[in-house]
């Protein structure tokens, strides 16, 4: 079996893992919690999105954000269209996330655009901001599974990761949204992506753990080459625009997995466990990661 010696883990929590959160978490316990899990070692985090509070009021703080959080690592922001795009040129942040659902039914009720519309918008986008000097990652979501249409075909996720590449892209991170893939549709669809795309564009999965197949969905695309993984601490999110999406996969659970085949992260298990209980604290939904509950029964955490 050929296995990576290393392996990076991208911090979603901040953004993806509290976007769904019912209650509103405090700008100072988000600005703590981000603290907190820089402590731990990540150098690449996604910290916050530039959309309307309207649609998601959880992140109508991302200036402030942005404003406490921002330093050498590599911290994105997401901008879902040209608004967001606007706004974030008027930060110091060189980082950006966008993003464009494979299904077009998904990506019409999320942004209201077909697929189509949707990448004919950020082309010239994502152009100018190369041309400015940012990473620009774009996130490639229900490559699986759509709730609205189901079954995704995999040659319309190729053509669309590939339009990606065309425009410039330096990360395509491709997303099972709502948990449903299996790890033999995982190593089939990133070996077909290993093979067809370049090996200058960066390549990372992000899968949900919907129905438990998160870590053995990590360990499919490993397999199939892919070294870079989407997580998210205490397994924190859901897709307000997708039915059913549970929360990703949890971020203490894939560094114990991966520490545990000797692929190192540079990644801190305890300080990582303490940004996992701080947040515990301001967010509706029980922390139920198997690394955090094993500290919690161990009496680590009360």
């Amino acid at each position: 079996m050929e296995l990576p010696e290393r392996a990076s883990i991208i911090e979603v929590g901040p953004r993806d893992g509290l976007q769904n959160e019912r209650n509103f978490v405090e700008t100072a316990a988000k600005i703590e919690f981000i603290k907190k899990l820089k402590k731990a070692g990540f150098q690449e985090m996604e910290l916050t999105s530039f959309v309307s509070p309207k649609w998601v009021p959880q992140m109508k703080d991302s200036e402030e954000i942005l404003a406490s959080c921002l330093d050498a690592t590599r911290n994105f922001v997401l901008t879902p269209n040209e608004r967001g795009i606007q706004r974030l040129l008027e930060t110091s942040c060189r980082n950006t996330a966008v993003f464009v659902g494979v299904s077009d039914t998904f990506n019409q009720k999320n942004i209201n655009k077909t697929t189509a519309e949707s990448l004919d918008e950020l082309k010239p986008l994502i152009r100018d901001l190369k041309n400015k000097g940012y990473f620009v990652r774009a996130c490639i979501s229900t490559a699986f599974y759509c709730p609205y249409e189901g079954k995704v075909d995999e040659q319309d996720v190729l053509a669309v990761c590939e339009k990606f590449e065309e425009f410039g892209v330096d990360e395509l991170s491709v997303a099972d949204t709502i948990g449903m893939a299996t790890p033999k549709e995982v190593f089939e669809l990133f070996s077909l992506l290993k093979h067809r795309l370049r090996s200058a564009t960066l390549l990372t999965a992000h899968f949900h753990d919907t129905r438990g197949l998160g870590l053995a969905n990590i360990f499919s695309a490993l397999q199939a080459g892919v070294n870079r993984f989407d997580a998210s601490a205490g397994g924190l999110g859901g897709c307000p625009f997708a039915p059913g999406a549970s929360g990703n996969v949890a971020t203490e659970d894939v560094l114990h997995m991966l520490s545990s085949m000797g692929i190192q992260t540079g990644i801190q298990m305890e300080p990582l466990l303490e940004a996992v209980d701080y947040i515990s604290r301001h967010v509706a939904k029980p922390i139920e990661s198997r690394q955090y509950r094993l500290a919690r029964n161990a009496g680590i955490f009360s």
